[in-house]
């Protein structure tokens, strides 16, 4: 592996020294990590690295293709990005937990077995877990702890579908699905969960909208990026997926109709956006996995961008519900026209980001005969501008004045959101530089005269409703029932089945087995002891006592004459001769 450099290792042990580092040395610090592994990833050479054996099975470290390639690119871009935004968290524990998360995100990218794979997708669950926790107060706790507990549940199926995969192939080397068992469907449950398909889905909204303002912006970029690559890798053209990820894309898009909670209705989004990933890999043909590759890793550049505005809001009012917000573009105004550029870019406005990506989704399922399919993901991009475009701008920096004490934020978290709307904008304009990095060879030309009017059509047909019935759209301070309502109120009837009922038959069986059985057991093993006194000792010592004797008729027998041996010697000779002799005959 002298040729290649893992860039999870990177962020991994490049995690290490940061605790130990302060002011500007660790600033730079945290820049250079990321622009390291960056510069690892365009520069590698595709192939296979780090191949050994481990419990008589092939292991597989690193396997650089095409598809890991693009994947690792946008995530150590948004590792930087992410990393400028967070440069003024002074807490080391944040930016040590980030590192682990795109090291973990990075090593399941180019993980070539399964059990590698497994690895480094549980150091992204811990890692993640802890930018909910870092936020503080009971709702960050309870969340975090609620992710952490759904996403172990995840591993452990996932764990038990990759055990049956290798014992019913004999490999556990990570690639295209042949067949469907046991295993792979266990396999496919444990990706789907964190690509966050519902029912599955519940965590991420719980999750995200409690976590610190940097640490969301990480979340929002990998767990579910993650999940789009290893269904890219193993499950393409797998039927299921796509009416999953078209249901996906519907369901984000009515759960955001009714948030309040700025972060919460973006996290919704992430599900939406997601399903044309999830619904792109099922189609399966060249154009849709290349549909799903590019929008993935548009979505992490745009979606990371509006969550950082969101972020920045938060960060300088404190406030993140829609009914406490308004006004702010009067002392915001850079933070508006960023966050505006990723609400384009997500809404696939012409000459940004989504444009390019999202169509290349909808275009595959044309050319694949799914009507039904492209009809749903085109209502849902319309539903997209709707909420994240027009609502959530409107009533975040305009709409009511609430006369809040607000200012920009700190510069670099305004230098990272320019970043990441430099490449919204670059990457809508210039799209071939992204398309050349796709797996397959791109046929498809965003640009046309149809597209572009009946995109701009839609959109503004969208804006139009929004005009009309904008009051009807008013947020309200209610909260949203969803999937997650299952296990807490499970969680609670379980903890009372705990806590009561079995509680009450432990303590009846302990004073049953105190009154009956231990009574029962004493007596038993006092009759033992009885017997061990009694009887075996008596025979043991009996034995002991004959030996003893034995011994010392012997040492009277030995005289130290060596013609007394003799003699005895001839005796015994003879006696055995005599009984030979009478045996024989």
């Amino acid at each position: 592996m002298t040729d290649f450099v893992h860039p999870a290792l990177l962020f991994v042990l490049g995690a290490l020294p940061i605790p130990f580092l302060s002011g500007s040395i660790r600033r730079i610090y945290l820049v250079l990590i990321p622009i390291v592994a960056l510069l690892a990833v365009v520069s590698m050479q595709q192939g296979s690295y780090g191949a050994t054996h481990f419990l008589g099975q092939e292991i597989l470290i690193a396997k650089v293709d095409k598809l890991s390639t693009v994947f690792a690119t946008v995530f150590t871009i948004m590792a930087l990005i992410g990393t400028v935004y967070a440069l003024h968290v002074p807490r080391p524990g944040q930016h040590v937990a980030a590192f682990v998360y795109v090291g973990g995100a990075l090593g399941v990218v180019f993980a070539g077995d399964y059990l590698t794979l497994y690895m480094f997708w549980e150091a992204m669950a811990f890692a993640s877990a802890y930018l909910v926790f870092a936020q503080g107060g009971r709702k960050a706790i309870n969340a975090g702890f609620r992710y952490l507990m759904v996403h172990i549940t995840g591993g452990v199926v996932l764990l038990g579908g990759i055990v049956l995969h290798g014992l019913s192939t004999g490999s556990l080397l990570f690639g295209p699905v042949a067949a469907m068992g046991a295993g792979n469907y266990l396999i496919l449950a444990g990706f789907l969960l964190n690509a966050a398909v519902p029912p599955l889905n519940a965590w991420l909204t719980d999750a995200y909208p409690e976590a610190t303002v940097t640490g969301a912006v990480f979340l929002s970029a990998f767990t579910t990026k993650t999940a789009v690559y290893v269904l890219a890798r193993a499950f393409p053209g797998a039927e299921l997926l796509v009416w999953l990820g078209t249901a996906m894309a519907l369901y984000g898009v009515i759960y955001a109709v009714l948030e309040n909670d700025c972060r919460r209705l973006l996290a919704y989004h992430i599900v939406s956006q997601v399903g044309y990933m999830v619904a792109g890999i099922g189609i399966g043909t060249e154009m849709a996995v290349n549909g799903a590759t590019s929008h993935a890793f548009a979505h992490i550049l745009y979606k990371s961008l509006l969550f950082m505005g969101a972020g920045a809001v938060i960060y300088v009012t404190g406030r993140r519900k829609l009914t406490e917000l308004g006004g702010l573009y009067k002392t915001m105004p850079i933070t508006v026209a960023l966050y505006m550029v990723g609400a384009f870019a997500i809404s696939a406005f012409p000459f940004f980001s989504g444009f390019v990506t999202k169509s290349m989704v909808i275009a595959a399922a044309g050319s694949d005969h799914r009507a039904l399919v492209a009809l749903a993901l085109t209502m849902a991009s319309s539903g997209t501008f709707l909420h994240t475009g027009l609502k959530l701008p409107y009533y975040m920096f305009f709409g009511t004045d609430r006369k809040l004490e607000a200012r920009e934020p700190p510069t670099n978290m305004l230098v990272a959101m320019s970043m990441a709307a430099v490449l919204c904008i670059a990457i809508g304009v210039f799209p071939q530089p992204l398309y050349a990095l796709l797996p397959y060879p791109v046929d498809f030309e965003p640009y046309t005269g149809a597209h572009v009017t009946e995109s701009l059509g839609l959109l503004m047909f969208t804006a139009l409703g929004f005009m009309v019935f904008l009051k009807a759209l008013d947020p309200e301070n209610t909260i949203s029932l969803d999937t997650d309502w299952f296990y807490r109120k499970g969680a609670r009837v379980f903890m009372w089945f705990a806590e009561r009922p079995l509680a009450r038959y432990e303590q009846a069986v302990s004073n049953l087995s105190e009154t009956a059985a231990l009574p029962l057991l004493h007596g038993a093993a006092r009759a033992g002891l009885r017997i061990d006194l009694v009887g075996v000792d008596a025979v043991v010592n009996g034995v002991a006592r004959t030996v003893l004797r034995g011994g010392g008729a012997l040492r009277q027998v030995q005289t130290g004459v060596v013609t007394h041996y003799v003699l005895a010697m001839i005796v015994g000779i003879v006696a055995a001769t005599v009984v030979f002799a009478a045996v024989w005959r």
